[in-house]
This record gives structure tokens, sequence and C-alpha cells, in this order.
């Protein structure tokens, strides 16, 4: 670094002192961005933008394919209406110079503005059903899309998704682009080529009119982009308050017991009310920045007209416009601020629909499925013996944490072998991995020696009946609960499943039978009938492979006695892996295997870990089945 030198001395002072110091340069040579390089980068990036925005129209127009016939039919009455919209403009001249002034030509000027009219309306009425229909039925093909995707997810996508938010995706966002579809359906098309009629009969009536009456027409259109840009930042925001206030409503109405059990029903009121709050406010931006642009419309349009009367004026008395050809000119001009004020609220919603389309489509690319191999192949009904051999797992945001390791044991075809450990050892995780609700990220797991992977998933689950303790239900009638998944399943066998399930007795109490809706998740139902009509479900797919993940651990004693009756049924005949916390469920099993740390740490038959008085399992049941202590 170059330095400067400075010598100063002080008499009487000593030999003198030399001071070094970087050299500073001087201002006007710092570097500083010129405006034509920020005018560049400017123009840069509002390009990068309108690509991003068009790449998202294409591909939301791409969803209206399979209705081009539709949009072309719209198009076609589309153009007729601008057409005769400017051709009824056009007729004030005749009404003037022939009608009025000269008395000529009264049948045929009357007869052409009905027939006019009415092929206007008729052209109105095609266009604005017919481009509805096919915006319509593309808007739902994206919202049936949207929903078989986030189906087809595996459990990662929804550890890292909330249900508010999803739910928000396919109703909010979808609700914001149907909106866009049904405004634009109607605006868009139509009042855009009734501008483009309106101007062409300005410029047929006096090109240099024409021209003073719309120069000032770009001038409004410079705050239409920069204020789109706003709605969309704004819209955005809108999107995601939406989203809160839907994880609110998903949060508070399933914990509805919880909320009531501690009194917190003014504290999620108030949470509530702060989102609602936040959500008016993002609206109000979005309603000021649009309420601009109609009086911005009128200032330049009034400018306009007044250029025009002048001029008009001056070309009335020089005879080079007679008194109807610039009334048809005014009557063009007037006709031009209804479309053109309707296009310029459009560009708001237009700009909250790109905003929700982002939105969609960030999830639609989104894509952690469970994939089938290529060339997998169905799983035949098998005999049901399963491995598990070295199998090692850890969740996709794991950090890195092995949530199993190592983990090896069999069941041979028909047994019963249980799954047992402390909360947090693997075992329900364990579980999930044999119908592939996740992937191994080590090992490999096998029914009759066939690598689950390499068979299709509709297969796989279709041979395992998975009963657990939180018992999912829909509100739906009995009947459809017990035959879920299943298709033409005769009321005989409905009711023998039922039988088999210790469920028939209770089903008859019920108002309708089995044709009584039994609510949101079972809720008209108890603990031990909705784990009975789900123990009849699983028996009347009948699959050879069972799954018992803490089926009967919230039970009373009564309600398990029945349970563990119709689990007998169930169990029959099927290999069977049982998982509980309560080591009494599973005494009677072929093979129990002790899980610690994600770790298979034992194995063998109850009696064989007992004998073992170190062993995990011992300590497991010690806890569970020592007296309690009289003085407590």
């Amino acid at each position: 670094m170059p330095t400067s030198v400075n010598h100063w001395y002080h008499p009487g002072s000593g030999p003198s002192l030399n001071v070094c110091t970087a050299s500073v340069p001087p201002r006007a040579s710092r570097s500083r961005p010129s405006k034509s390089s920020a005018l560049a980068n400017r123009l840069t990036t509002a390009l990068a933008e309108l690509r991003e925005e068009f790449g998202q129209f294409r591909r939301l127009f791409a969803f209206t394919r399979p209705y081009r016939a539709l949009l072309f039919a719209s198009w076609i009455a589309t153009a007729g209406y601008a057409a005769t919209s400017a051709g009824l403009v056009h007729m004030v001249q005749p009404i003037f110079d022939d009608v009025l002034i000269s008395h000529l030509r009264v049948w045929q000027v009357a007869a052409t503005i009905l027939v006019l009219y009415l092929v206007k309306g008729v052209c109105s009425f095609l266009s604005t059903t017919l481009v509805a229909a096919a915006g319509q039925r593309a808007v739902t093909d994206l919202r049936n899309r949207l929903y078989e995707h986030v189906l087809s997810q595996s459990f990662t996508f929804l550890s890292r998704n909330s249900t508010g938010s999803l739910m928000s995706h396919i109703t909010t966002d979808v609700e914001k682009i149907q909106n866009a579809v049904s405004e634009m359906a109607g605006d868009l098309l139509k009042e855009g080529l009734t501008v483009v009629g309106l101007v062409a009969i300005l410029f047929l009536k006096d090109w240099r009119l024409a021209l003073l009456a719309l120069v000032g027409m770009p001038l409004a259109f410079y705050p239409l982009v920069r204020l789109g840009r706003h709605v969309r930042a704004s819209s955005e925001t809108s999107l995601r308050r939406w989203r809160d206030i839907s994880e609110i409503l998903q949060e508070t109405i399933s914990g509805f017991r919880v909320v009531k059990a501690f009194g917190m029903e003014g504290f999620e009121t108030s949470r509530f009310r702060r989102a609602a709050a936040r959500l008016f406010h993002v609206n109000m931006r979005i309603t000021r920045a649009t309420a601009v642009l109609p009086p911005l419309m009128e200032a330049v349009g009034g400018v306009a007209l007044v250029g025009a009367l002048f001029y008009g004026s001056y070309a009335i008395r020089s005879g080079r416009l007679t008194t109807g050809a610039f009334t048809s000119f005014l009557a063009a001009l007037f006709a031009m601020y209804t479309p053109i004020k309707r296009l310029s609220r459009l560009s708001a919603t237009l700009q909250g629909a790109m905003a929700a389309s982002g939105r969609i489509f960030e999830v639609l690319d989104t894509h952690l499925e469970v994939r089938e191999a290529e060339g997998s192949r169905p799983l035949p009904r098998p005999q049901g013996e399963i491995e598990y051999r070295q199998v090692g797992f850890q969740y996709a945001d794991g950090h890195g944490a092995n949530v199993l390791r190592s983990v090896s044991f069999s069941a041979r075809a028909g047994e019963v072998v249980a799954i047992v450990g402390t909360s947090g050892a693997g075992k329900t995780t364990l579980m999930n991995l044999l119908p592939r609700f996740y992937d191994v990220t080590d090992g490999v797991i096998t029914i009759d020696g066939v690598d689950i992977r390499e068979v299709t998933l509709k297969s796989l689950r279709e041979q395992i009946g998975l009963v657990t303790q939180e018992t999912v239900l829909f509100n739906d009638t009995v009947s459809a609960n017990i035959a879920y998944g299943l298709e033409d399943v005769d009321e005989a066998r409905i009711e023998s499943a039922a039988r088999a399930a210790f469920a028939h007795d209770f089903i008859l109490d019920l108002p309708r039978r089995y044709d009584t809706v039994i609510g949101e998740r079972g809720s008209r139902l108890s603990g031990g009938q909705r784990q009975r009509i789900a123990i009849a479900r699983a028996l009347l797919k009948d699959p050879p492979i069972l799954i018992l993940d803490e089926a009967t651990s919230a039970l009373d004693a009564q309600s398990e006695q029945l349970v563990q009756q119709a689990l007998s049924n169930l169990m029959k005949g099927r290999t069977t892996l049982v998982i509980a916390h309560r080591l009494a469920t599973v005494r009677r099993a072929d093979r129990i295997v002790v899980l610690d740390g994600g770790e298979v740490k034992e194995t063998g038959t109850h009696e064989e870990l007992l004998k073992r008085p170190s062993g995990l399992y011992s300590r497991l049941y010690e806890l569970q089945f020592t007296p309690e202590d009289p003085a407590l």
C-alpha cells in the first residue's frame, strides 16, 4: 500500500519524529456505481421478474389445454362482442348526420342498432360462459392435482408441512386463482378486445385527434406496473396470513378438548384476533394500492377529453369533421373508460393469482414420495414370512441421527412377534418401514424373500393390515368405515367382520345401525367401540400380515378384554407384529424383540427373557408388575 511520510520537528524535543500514514484516495476517485449501471441492474431485475411471471402464467395456462375447443369458441364470441361494441359506437355518426340532421335512413339505422345489440348480448353470454367453463375446469384440475400430489408424498413431507398450511394451499391459494379466472374470464379478453375496437374507431374517425387523445395513455401504465409489483408482494404476505389463520383453526378445533380443559379460550381467541388483524392490514394495503388506479385513469381521460374538445371544435369549424363524426369519436372515448377501468382492477387480481400460483407450484415441485423402483412388480398374496436384515434408518431432517441401527430379526409365516422397548426406542418407526411409509436407509426388508422395494406400493400395502391406538375413522357410516379401501362389499361380509370383532351388538344399538354416521374421527363412539370398528375393517381386508401398534394401551379393562378377544380372531393364521408398552399383551408372542436406542438388545420368548435378571426386558417387566408401595 502506498504511504506518505510527514516529518515534524519540534525544537528542543530531540530528534525528528517520522509518522507514516496510509494515503487516502481523494473523494472524487472513489468508485461509485454510475446511474447507467444502476438503471441496467433495475432493468435486468425487472426482466427476470417478468420472465418468472410469464413462466408461471404459461404453466397455469397449460391446465387449459384439455379445454382448447371451449377457449377457441369463447375467443370467437369475444371477438364478436368487441366488434359489435365498436359498431354501436360507430353508429353514433349516422344517428347525428343522417337521422337527426338529414332525416334519412331512419329504419335502416334503427334495424342495424337492434341487430348489433342482439348480437352483442349473445356474444357476451357465450364468451363469459364458455371461457368460465374452461377456466373453472382448469382450476378444478389444478386443485385435484395438488390434492393428489399431497396424498402421494411420504410422511417426511407431512412432517415438514403443517396441516393448516396444506389446507391453505388447497383452499385459499386455489380460490385466489379461481377468483382471478372468474374475473379474467369475464373481463380480460372481452374488455381488452373492446378497447382495441374502440381505438380503431378513434383512428377511423380522425387519426390526428386519436393521437392527441391517447398521447397520455402510456403515462398511466407506468404506475400500473409499479403498483403491480407492490400488490404482488402484498398478496404473498396476505396468503401467508391466511395460512397462519388456517393453522390456528386446525390446531384449536382438533385440540378443542385441551383448550376447554385448560381454560385457554381467551388466549386462543386473542391469538386468532391478532392473526386476523395482520390479515386485515395487509388486505388494506392491497386495497389502497388498487384504489389509486381508477382516479389515475380518470385524470388521464379528463386531459384527453379536454384536448379532444379543443381540437374537435377547430376541426368542425374547418369542415374536416362532421358533428356526427366528432360525437362518435367522443362516444368511443367515453366508452373506453369502463373497460380500461376494469382492466386496471384486474391487475391486482392477476398479481394475487400469480402469488398464489407461486406457492402452489412450490408444493407441486416438492417431491418426497416413496418411489417405486423401475420394473417393480405386483406382490402376490404371500405366506407372510418377514425378515428385517441389518436395517438402519434416519429421518431426512434428523441432522444425521440414526433412529434405527443394524436391526435384524425375522417372523415366520403365522408367527406373532412382539416389539417392546422404552418410549423413543424406535418401535413405531420400525413398523412404518414395512408398508414403506418410509424407506430404509440401510439394509433390507423382505416378505417371502422378496425385497419390498422391488414390488409395487399398492400390492404391498394390500397385504398388510394396520390397527393402532389412535384409531382413524371417517365422518361416514359404520358400513363405509368397515369397508374402507374395498369396493363392492356386500352387507353380509361387513356384518360377519363386525361379529368377529365383537362390534355387531353395539352397532345394532345405534340409531340407524350400520347406516349410522359416526361423526368426525368416530366421535360418537367410545374408545373401545372405535377400536373394534378398526379391527372389523382389518378383518374384512383379510391381509396375511398384521401390524398392531399399541392397539389396547388406552382402553379400560372391560373394553380391553373385548378388544383382545377381537384381536385373537384377527390374528389367527396371520403373521403379526405387535407393538406394546404393556408387557401383559405380549406374553403369548412366539418371539419378543427388545429395542433400546434404535438397536435390538434382546430376543426370545417371554419366559426366556425373564431368565435374564439383568436384561432390559426383565427390568421393564419389574417396573410394570412390582406391587405398589402401600405407604403411597
